[in-house]
């Protein structure tokens, strides 16, 4: 097997599992950047996947293919919404972000369940017919090597989540709307001092966490498991979480560290079929990820400054 074969095997599997750990990381960047620790986007996760396995259940026969892709932004709104139970807490009534963030996760873990244990009677859903599949990209899949190795095999939502990114970035580094978000993740009071509200930029911005991480939740489950559990969502967003402090809050910056842990994760998939690592048990190759989150946390996350006013609830007129 050459080198070339490898990769090929390799980088469109880790555009595939790293997909949703990308939709989740930009929406932990878009929190925090506003000053809002967000600890719960495992369970904003968990409930997008739940949300989306169970539109696609319920629309699949009526819409047919187009079934997961509604599926997906139900899964959105349903997360948004669902975030806004952390909003309130940390924003509105200034509990501590980290214990509301670990409280989301657990009642995301326990409400799913409870759902479906009423709704399928059983501890799982039943599989979608139809999922997000692997795809060749007209045109581009036909370039030699290239295409093979970039363009073939892909889920458009792992395009989807490249292209998001880049928008993120634009908005939060070019726009006004990015200035203000940041300003108040910074120093609150200058930024209500210029007229900002700072309690409706930080609803907007975990909001959008909550958005963004139910897509990845969704896109996981549609993709990559098929059906959902309380076991469906199982560390993913707490890697997603320190793709996001690896990649120093910045939007292009969790999408570079997110790939790496994506790649991580495809090892466990393609392991097999690379020479070198097929003789190495599964069960290394399945600890992978977390094994290179702490290293790569270890090693870089010393250097990484968050937003200074980051779990720190604003209170008008006081520093």
């Amino acid at each position: 097997m050459t080198f070339l074969d490898i990769l090929i095997i390799i980088i469109p599997a880790a555009l595939y599992t790293a997909a949703p750990l990308v939709f989740t990381a930009l929406g932990g960047v878009f929190s925090e950047r506003s000053g809002v620790v967000n600890i719960g986007l495992e369970g904003l996760m968990l409930f997008g996947a739940f949300a989306g396995v169970l539109t696609t259940l319920l629309i699949q026969d009526t819409v047919g293919a187009a079934s997961p892709w509604i599926a997906i932004l139900v899964a959105a709104i349903a997360s948004g919404i669902f975030s806004l139970l952390h909003a309130v807490a940390s924003i509105t009534f200034k509990a501590d972000q980290v214990v509301s963030g670990v409280a989301l996760n657990f009642l995301a873990a326990g409400l799913s369940v409870f759902l479906i244990k009423k709704i399928f009677n059983k501890g799982q859903t039943d599989f979608v017919d139809f999922r997000i599949n692997k795809e060749d990209v007209p045109f581009l899949s036909d370039i030699p090597v290239i295409g093979d190795i970039f363009f073939s095999r892909i889920p458009y939502t792992s395009y989807l989540a490249i292209v998001i990114a880049v928008i993120l970035w634009y908005v939060l580094f070019k726009t006004p709307f990015g200035l203000r978000l940041r300003s108040v993740g910074e120093h609150p009071m200058a930024a209500d001092t210029m007229g900002i509200n700072v309690n409706r930029m930080r609803y907007i911005a975990v909001m959008m966490s909550g958005v963004l991480a139910g897509i990845g939740g969704s896109v996981y489950a549609l993709s990559i498991s098929g059906n959902f559990t309380g076991g469906t969502i199982s560390g993913q967003g707490f890697l997603a979480l320190a793709a996001m402090i690896f990649g120093k809050w910045h939007p292009l910056g969790a999408l570079g560290a997110a790939l790496f842990f994506g790649f991580a994760q495809s090892l466990s998939i393609t392991g097999a079929q690379i020479p070198f690592l097929k003789e190495i048990p599964s069960v290394y190759l399945i600890i992978a990820p977390y094994v290179l989150t702490i290293l790569a946390l270890t090693g870089f996350v010393g250097r990484a400054e968050a937003p200074k006013a980051s779990g720190v609830p604003y209170e008008k007129g006081k520093r």
